[in-house]
């Protein structure tokens, strides 16, 4: 197998990349860019600890990462597993990139900078949803934003209805418990007590 070792490799396999590619990154958000943060309601953390990386799925209604100023936002931490692993890492290593994107477009949104993690209370009560406020707040400091190209998204062929997946198709959390732990949790009785209960636990 050739394993590409030296950046002079990689670089005389690819070549240069255009201008555009190169222009679109900034050091803050653009009015543009806000647009697209306050239309997203999903984004993917990425972040980094003596344990390896980790990559979290996080979403809420368009815009629930808060745009504060150019180079601030704010991502509440709803209810979830209690693992904790988005935050333990970034308490370890402040790194964070985050990954928006939008149903329907084929445009993705990509952010790095550095986190801390907070639970001020006047801070928590303005991210109150439902009656609920999350536990903590992530406070992430923008070093650079840009667009992606699109065409990750094209090839997938993402946001087709027609190509969506029955989920009956797929294996459901309770059977993939189960196999995982030779029947002592998960099974049926999961998958039936799961949709009430993450209905009730939202937020």
């Amino acid at each position: 197998m050739a394993v590409i070792t030296t950046l002079e490799e990689l670089e005389a396999l690819y070549g240069q990349p255009g201008e555009a590619s190169l222009i679109k990154e900034v050091p803050h958000l653009t009015p543009r860019y806000r647009a697209l943060i306050e239309l997203s309601p999903f984004a993917v953390l990425a972040t980094s600890g003596p344990e390896g990386l980790d990559c979290s799925p996080r979403g809420d209604q368009p815009g629930f990462v808060r745009v504060v100023d150019d180079t601030t936002l704010m991502l509440p931490d709803r209810r979830g597993n209690n693992r904790t692993d988005s935050l333990r890492n970034i308490i370890r290593d402040p790194r964070v990139a985050l990954l928006f994107m939008i149903p329907g477009s084929t445009t993705t949104l990509r952010v790095n900078g550095r986190a801390s993690v907070t639970t001020d209370a006047d801070l928590l009560s303005s991210f109150v949803v439902d009656g609920k406020a999350p536990r903590s707040v992530v406070v992430i400091t923008v070093e650079s934003i840009y667009f992606q190209c699109a065409r990750a998204l094209m090839r997938a062929d993402l946001w087709n209805p027609d190509r969506f997946v029955d989920p009956s198709c797929l294996p459901s959390a309770g059977q993939m418990l189960a196999e995982i732990s030779n029947n002592r949790v998960g099974g049926d009785d999961y998958d039936r007590a799961w949709p009430e209960r993450a209905r009730t636990s939202l937020w």
